[in-house]
């Protein structure tokens, strides 16, 4: 599939979008390494974009004490792909996550 052509303009708009989303990412990554974010308020909050579009892997490893073979396991465990989207997540994937990691 070939890529739209996009005049400057829009590139330089997409291009500001892209780095917005990131830094929005970011911010919520550090927000849940430090505390000031749970994994409950997180998933309650899927309306938000970033949030939804974020993958469940960056979430958990964000989390203080959880690294990737933690993450990786939780995930087997619950029965998460390790590519699936916070929005693709279900009720049950959702509701084991928080019952496991719902004091983070």
């Amino acid at each position: 599939m070939a890529l739209p052509k996009l005049s400057l303009e829009e590139k330089k708009k997409a291009l500001k979008k892209a780095q917005e989303v990131r830094s929005k990412r970011a911010q919520i990554r550090q927000n849940l390494k430090s505390g000031k974010t749970t994994i409950r308020e997180l998933l309650a909050n899927i309306d938000d974009e970033v949030i939804a579009k974020m993958r469940v892997v960056y979430m958990l490893e964000s989390l203080p004490r959880i690294g990737k073979v933690k993450t990786k396991k939780i995930m087997s465990d619950i029965g998460i792909d390790e590519t699936r989207r916070i929005q693709g997540l279900g009720n049950r994937q959702k509701q084991a996550l928080i019952e496991r990691l719902g004091n983070n």
